[in-house]
């Protein structure tokens, strides 16, 4: 009774409906142990899930209903590198805002320093052309989580754009100011290099001058993680703060993927303002799997096929399914485990939204490379993929989705 108590919890808690709705479920959770222990211990783990199942209308138009589980925007965790998502979109936003011409996503985009705690980037190894762009950035990050990239695109938007966009579109629970794995100091982090964007003959099409901004963004109620922390070898006997650490909230997250999926159910306001041609990079390269990306190259067994696809046991080596696509961005640092996928199945035609985030970190010191990914985490995120697939796989829809629009070319 214990077990059907607590995934009861998870399908009648939800928000975006006026009247409470039940959703099928299975008898129990005897095949999702993880899953089961993680439910019934919210507090130790920190879970907190937000689900969306999708009908649609007459006119093919997706009808929303979310479920949550232990949900609160206001309880801090890391975002890891979630935060790179909206970074990637509101680079081509800001690329259609230039409205100049020769100056489109494949252009050469050279970042020069004019700080020590800035680094040039002219060259870049993994395009075709060995040369930068916003384009191959945005597939690296899409594509593997690379930091170098979103430092780039970060540098090229600054924390005023990024933070102002996000916060226009609905998305209050989101700060987004610091490059990712590079050392820089919260000042540091509020200084921008200078940009140029240049023909193949390298003549200059745009240049953006080094910018700094004026503005302090930061995590007013100072969240503090865990009893300890190591500084290279010193460990601090206290929590560690994440006042100027990034913060992107589960329902932000979730918000993101679901703009960027079906822009035409938000006002105009709400939405990414991305023609088409860019929505589908977005898209693309949110869904592609490592192996079937040529520039960049990502051979195996370091990238294998579910390598951040977290609901498709993103931890086990073997293949997948390729009639299953999840359109997502995945989070791993200082014991949290993020994902936010649309999870897709063209030959059965389920679709479904779900974003979970996951605390692991028995020993609460941050820095000792000691977390439970494994034995926990991973296979949480698996289970609860499995599970909501199961449910979806079993529910009668009176209108299929017509999921042709988000079947690529890799």
């Amino acid at each position: 009774m214990r077990a059907i108590l607590s995934i009861s919890l998870f399908v009648l808690l939800f928000s975006g409906c006026q009247t409470e709705e039940i959703v099928p479920f299975m008898d129990g959770l005897e095949d999702f142990p993880i899953l089961k222990e993680v439910l019934e211990n919210k507090d130790k783990y920190q879970v907190q899930i937000l689900y969306t199942q999708i009908e649609r209308n007459e006119h093919g138009n997706p009808l929303m209903t979310n479920y949550t589980f232990n949900l609160d925007d206001k309880r801090y965790f890391y975002p890891a590198s979630t935060v790179k998502l909206p970074v990637a979109i509101l680079a081509l936003e800001w690329l259609e805002e230039q409205n100049i011409p020769g100056l489109d996503e494949n252009t050469i985009m050279l970042t020069d320093s004019i700080h020590p705690s800035q680094m040039p980037a002219l060259v870049d190894n993994s395009a075709i052309d060995s040369l930068p762009s916003i384009v191959q950035y945005i597939k690296k990050i899409l594509l593997v989580s690379d930091n170098d990239a979103y430092n780039r695109l970060y540098e090229l938007l600054g924390q005023d754009y990024i933070n102002q966009k996000m916060a226009t579109k609905g998305m209050d629970h989101t700060i987004i100011n610091h490059r990712l794995s590079f050392p820089a100091s919260a000042e540091e982090n509020r200084m921008f290099n200078p940009i140029r964007f240049v023909d193949n003959s390298g003549n200059l099409i745009h240049e953006i001058t080094a910018r700094t901004t004026e503005k302090t963004y930061s995590n007013a109620e100072r969240p503090m993680i865990g009893r300890a922390y190591y500084s290279g070898d010193s460990l601090i006997e206290q929590g560690m703060d994440f006042s100027f650490k990034n913060k992107f909230a589960v329902s932000d997250l979730h918000g993101v993927i679901q703009r960027i999926t079906f822009p035409m159910a938000f006002p105009d306001a709400e939405r990414f303002n991305l023609n088409a041609d860019h929505r589908n990079i977005i898209l693309k390269y949110m869904s592609m799997l490592p192996g079937e990306s040529d520039f960049p190259n990502y051979p195996q067994p370091a990238y294998w096929e579910s390598y951040s696809k977290f609901y498709l046991d993103g931890n086990d080596k073997g293949t997948t399914r390729k009639t299953l696509r999840l359109f997502n961005k995945t989070g791993e640092a200082y014991g949290h485990l993020l994902d936010g996928s649309y999870y897709v199945d063209f030959e059965n035609g389920v679709e479904f939204f779900v974003t979970a985030v996951i605390y692991v970190n028995a020993d609460e010191t941050l820095n000792d490379d000691v977390y439970e990914y494994d034995s926990i985490g991973f296979p949480f995120f698996a289970e609860l993929g499995d599970y909501l697939y199961q449910i979806e796989s079993k529910r009668e829809k009176l209108i299929p989705g017509d999921l042709s629009k988000f079947r690529f070319e890799y």
